[in-house]
């Protein structure tokens, strides 16, 4: 069945800066940890930088395996720091460790990914590898930001700022056959 995308472009979408499909090379994978995609939408929304954008990936997958654009993978999304200009931020709705994400006694991810969304980014990797030419690398958030911070529970305690996609992400499903090499620096 081919992949079907919802398009679904966030308010401030022309004003991000655009790039040529060519300057892509890595897709960054994400997890929500928001409760669901109207949650996560609404985080998309808000406008938090002086050039009226905010953080947002590029495509959000629902749990029942649907696929949404929130912005064109030629403008340049804020979802990784120092990695958003040469990368497609891809957002998996979960939990992870919301509410509390930076309590150091909730660091525990227990969301499994469904079937369905892990179907879904599989086939979206496929296109999105048709779409960019030099796309050939893929990495967890929690391997290109892996800065701590103080916990929000014991500032003497510090916990990892990111942690998404987690540890229940299928790495070898998703990258087995995908034609996209991890990149862990």
């Amino acid at each position: 069945m081919p992949l079907v995308v919802h398009d679904w472009p966030l308010p401030y979408e022309a004003k991000l800066d655009a790039r040529p499909a060519a300057a892509v090379d890595l897709v960054v994978i994400h997890c929500t940890e928001l409760p669901d995609l109207a949650t996560a939408r609404s985080y998309g929304e808000k406008v938090l930088y002086e050039d009226g954008t905010g953080n947002s990936g590029h495509y959000y997958i629902d749990r029942d395996g649907k696929v949404y654009r929130f912005v064109a993978g030629t403008r340049v999304a804020h979802h990784t720091r120092g990695y958003n200009p040469r990368s497609i931020g891809i957002e998996l709705v979960n939990l992870g460790r919301y509410p509390d994400w930076l309590d150091s006694r909730r660091q525990a991810m227990t969301e499994p990914y469904t079937a369905a969304q892990i179907a879904g980014l599989r086939a979206l990797l496929a296109r999105l590898r048709n779409e960019y030419p030099h796309l050939r690398l893929i990495a967890g958030h929690e391997d290109l930001d892996t800065a701590e911070v103080p916990a929000t529970d014991d500032a003497a305690r510090r916990v990892h700022r990111k942690r998404d996609p987690g540890p229940l992400f299928p790495w070898a499903e998703v990258v087995a056959g995908s034609g996209l090499e991890r990149l862990k620096p």
